[in-house]
C-alpha cells in the first residue's frame, strides 16, 4: 500500500482553552497546527479534526460553545470531522473506519490534551499497526498535580519515542521537520 498519511487535530475546543483550563503554549501549537494543515491539504492528505462529543454529560454538548473549535484553528469544509466519546479517538466513532475508506495508513497526530485524548489515541493506533509521527510541539495540556505541562509534554515525548510498536512504526519530530520533509513532495 502507498504511503497515505492524515493530519490528526483532538480536541482543539473551545471548552479545552478557557482561563481555569489554560494550556501550555496554545498560540504556537495553533500555529504548527494551522502550518501542517496547509502542507497536508496542499499534498492532498486529509486533515481530521476530532472533536469530543460529551452530549448528555453537561460538558461538551454538541453545538454548544465548549464543543467549537478554537477561533484561530483553521478548519475547512472539506476537511473531514469525527465526533469522539472517549479519550481514545478510535473507541466507538467513524476514525477508524473513515481512514479506511481514505487508504491511510499514517497517523500525525496533534492537539490536546498530550496526557489524556492524545496519549490513548497514539496507545490505540499502535495496536492497529498504524506508523505514526507524533508532531513533538504539536500537542498541549494544562498544569497537574505533580508536573507541570512543559514536563508533562517532554516525558509523553520520550515515552513515545522510547515504545516499542506493532507492525508499524513511532515516531517524534517538530513540526518544522515535518514540514521540510513534505515540502519535497510538492
Amino acid at each position: 500500500m502507498e504511503n497515505r498519511k492524515a493530519l490528526l487535530v483532538i480536541d482543539m475546543q473551545k471548552g479545552s482553552f478557557t482561563p481555569k483550563t489554560s494550556r501550555f503554549d496554545t498560540t504556537g501549537v495553533i500555529r504548527r497546527i494551522n502550518m501542517l494543515s496547509e502542507l497536508f491539504r496542499k499534498l492532498n492528505f486529509p486533515v481530521i479534526c476530532i472533536q469530543h462529543d460529551g452530549t448528555g454529560t453537561g460538558e461538551f454538548e454538541k453545538y454548544s460553545n465548549d464543543w467549537q473549535i478554537l477561533d484561530d484553528l483553521i478548519i475547512l469544509a472539506n476537511d473531514v470531522r469525527i465526533d469522539k466519546y472517549a479519550n481514545d479517538v478510535f473507541y466507538r466513532s467513524q476514525l477508524h473506519l473513515m481512514l479506511k475508506k481514505l487508504n491511510v495508513n499514517e497517523l500525525v497526530i496533534t492537539g490536546c490534551a498530550t496526557d489524556f485524548c492524545v496519549e490513548s489515541t497514539i496507545q490505540s493506533a499502535l495496536i492497529k499497526d498504524y506508523n505514526i509521527t507524533v508532531v513533538e510541539d504539536g500537542h498541549t495540556t494544562g498544569e497537574r498535580p505533580h508536573l507541570n505541562a512543559r514536563q508533562v509534554i517532554e516525558h509523553y515525548n520520550w515515552v513515545w519515542r522510547n515504545m516499542i510498536p506493532t507492525k508499524g512504526k513511532i515516531k517524534v519530530e517538530k513540526a518544522e521537520e515535518i514540514k521540510r520533509l513534505h515540502q519535497l513532495y510538492l
